[in-house]
């Protein structure tokens, strides 16, 4: 299971093969099936093949965490809000003004059966399972970026894989720097309740 050819074969069938497999129109319970043992699978794989342990890591660089999001949370909300403003004017923060309960509802959904899991299979796991097949750094967080976005190719839309490419970018150096899920989850959190909150959560198959 740690072979190299064994790597190379999971990584295909799990981060290239599903999400592209979701593009084409079968049945939602086959799909959610599939999902959800691709994913039990992994939890398997990082407990008992990787021993991750899946606690707190300690000494994490908390205030340094928060001024670097703060920053490039100021700069994705300054654009976001620009786009929806000069695109759709009236999705501006139309769920968190008009159906602030659904808000509050869908975030915790979103954070927790959402984020949490993407950051450990695309973060976690990838990075514990793939970053040594790769001899540079760079070339490996971009192929993260890649796959990342490409798990959203069922979207159809352009701007998405554009948006998770760059997010993913984000969440690997993230990822990369801090080691730790719960810090590249919350700052994952962060942005995307804020696509949602500013009314871009439509293209992204969130409730509106």
């Amino acid at each position: 299971m740690n072979s190299t050819i064994y790597k190379s074969i999971e990584l295909f069938l799990i981060f290239i093969l599903l999400p592209i497999s979701f593009v084409f129109p079968y049945a939602p319970w086959i799909k959610l099936s599939i999902g959800s043992l691709g994913f039990l699978y992994v939890i398997y794989m990082l407990l008992k093949v990787e021993n991750e342990t899946f606690r707190i890591a300690p000494n994490l660089h908390w205030k340094r965490f928060w001024k670097e999001t703060l920053i490039k949370f100021l700069l994705i909300a300054f654009l976001t809000t620009g786009f929806v403003w000069f695109t759709d004017k009236r999705a501006l923060f139309e769920v968190v003004v008009n159906k602030p309960k659904m808000w509050v509802l869908f975030m915790l959904i979103y954070i927790f059966f959402s984020v949490y899991p993407q950051e450990l299979l695309y973060r976690t796991f990838f990075f514990k399972r793939y970053k040594y097949l790769f001899k540079n750094e760079s070339l490996f967080i971009f192929v993260n970026a890649i796959l990342f976005s490409l798990a959203h190719l069922f979207f159809k839309n352009g701007l998405v894989l554009i948006m998770t490419f760059l997010g993913g970018l984000l969440f690997a150096f993230t990822f990369n720097k801090t080691k730790s899920t719960l810090l590249v989850s919350i700052e994952h959190a962060i942005y995307g309740s804020w696509l949602f909150t500013v009314g871009m959560g439509a293209m992204l198959g969130f409730p509106t």
